[in-house]
């Protein structure tokens, strides 16, 4: 394992924050294109995922992969469904899902990867979160229970990583 002194990780904070945060605007702009469209893929107005407060807050993690001369006796992070509110699965009523993955190390060289999450639970409130009224019907009823974001990192945290997506508890049962 190769573990970079303290010393060193201040200095390389100090060297990429200023990148960092560019990037971040950059993130955030992209964001709320990728909302404004998929808005429009659900036949709601471009704005609609915006006003549920979608583009609000993200995160940007970065994790670093020494290389290893066995890869396939091992991964980064085993396949997973993001640790996110899944929010766009809930309100979009399962039209968007969340799809299982994971991260292998490289033979060769290090492997640094950077993931962006806009996720609400940066910013807890007593907001509750369905299934958008416009995509229900007869044919399209809801899938998921209305729920708040405390309940479901409440739920998240207690149930731990285990390769099954927190989202299937709030699921109505038919």
């Amino acid at each position: 394992m190769i573990l970079i002194p303290v010393v060193a990780f201040c200095f390389l904070c100090l060297i990429c924050r200023d990148i960092t945060m560019e990037y971040s605007d950059h993130v955030h702009k992209l964001g709320v294109t990728l909302f404004q469209l998929l808005s429009e893929a659900l036949g709601l107005k471009s704005d609609h995922l915006l006003s549920l407060d979608c583009a609000n807050g993200h995160l940007i993690l970065t994790h670093y992969y020494p290389p290893c001369p066995e890869p396939e006796l091992t991964m980064g992070t085993i396949k997973h469904l993001d640790p996110d509110f899944g929010g766009l699965q809930l309100i979009s009523n399962d039209r968007f899902k969340s799809i299982e993955h994971q991260v292998l190390a490289n033979y060769e060289g290090p492997r640094v990867s950077i993931a962006c999450f806009f996720t609400l639970h940066l910013y807890p409130s007593t907001r509750l979160y369905s299934p958008i009224k416009n995509l229900l019907s007869e044919d399209h009823p809801p899938v998921y229970k209305e729920t708040s974001l405390q309940d479901f990192i409440s739920y998240y945290y207690g149930k731990g990583l285990d390769g099954n997506s927190a989202l299937t508890h709030f699921k109505w049962r038919r």
